[in-house]
């Protein structure tokens, strides 16, 4: 259960609606250490779609990490050029996911840990969330963990959620603005129809919205410096978990079946005058139910 104090403002004009008290929990240390999660996804504007098979062709598409999962990494770099402390970049997946680390790390991140093995393929988001919670147990010490809401493959907003609950941490999502002051952190949140700040002890989890910040581009002397930072690789084994926990075997969902919506156009020509054409092709319009009158 999160123990917080919740502001909540309209999200025309931010004018203060109700307050809602809690206690909060207690916290850790004034220089902060972060934890960061940073999926490596495809990159959308390079995948095509196979006519035959109605399937995505990845085949020679390049990984990025996922662009929420920058705005994470973006603002957990500002949060240490601020108050100083400490970065931790952690990723799941394949052995190119390495190059997720190199390019946190390149943001600003000072260490990259990944989680990589067989076991780990197949992963839903429940056994993503064990894997992730167990390898930031074996981590250590940390004050905020950081993630995008959501990856661009998946779209499931479940794994920070899932993540936080397994550690038993307060959870804050969708947030625009992070806030450090002392012992806690506020954070702003967007609920599309009003804004609410929620301020918790620390340690706490964080999903970040895109609108929170501008993800910076490395500079080539910091991608040049990344390759010479710790990076770290562990096993199911490593941290704790046996191939039942991870995988098609520990998940709770099972996808049964991915395709590809396409659709056909009718291609209708309309012929004659300027004036003649328009009120034929809004005449066909309204037919076709893509235009309504009154």
């Amino acid at each position: 259960m999160l123990n917080s104090s919740l502001k909540h403002w309209n999200s025309q004009n931010h004018k203060p609606q109700g307050v809602i008290h809690a206690s909060p929990r207690g916290g850790i240390g004034t220089m902060p250490n972060i934890i960061v999660l940073a999926k490596q996804v495809f990159y959308t504007q390079d995948l095509r779609i196979d006519r035959t098979t109605k399937k995505l062709k990845t085949e020679g598409v390049a990984r990025v990490i996922s662009e929420s999962d920058k705005n994470a990494i973006e603002e957990a770099v500002r949060l240490k050029e601020k108050h100083g402390g400490k970065v931790t970049a952690l990723t799941l997946g394949s052995p190119e996911a390495k190059e997720a680390l190199r390019e946190a790390i390149a943001m600003g991140a000072d260490e990259g840990y990944m989680l990589v093995g067989s076991e780990f393929e197949g992963s839903d988001a429940h056994a993503t969330a064990i894997a992730l919670s167990a390898a930031i147990k074996k981590i250590g010490q940390f004050d905020l963990v950081l993630c995008g809401e959501t990856s661009e493959d998946q779209y499931s907003f479940q794994v920070g959620p899932r993540t936080a609950e397994n550690l038993d941490l307060p959870l804050m999502t969708y947030a625009v603005k992070i806030t450090l002051q002392d012992a806690k952190v506020v954070v702003e949140r967007n609920l599309e129809d009003c804004y609410e700040a929620v301020e918790s002890n620390l340690p706490a989890f964080i999903t970040v919205s895109r609108e929170i910040n501008e993800p910076r581009l490395p500079t080539l002397m910091a991608i040049m410096a990344a390759s010479k930072k710790p990076m770290t690789a562990w096993s199911a084994n490593d941290i704790g978990l046996a191939p039942k926990d991870l995988g098609r075997q520990g998940s709770v969902t099972e996808p049964l079946r991915s395709t590809v919506a396409t659709g056909e156009r009718k291609r209708v020509m309309i012929e004659g005058e300027p004036g003649e054409a328009a009120e034929k092709l809004v005449t066909t319009l309204i037919g076709e139910g893509v235009l309504k009158v009154g």
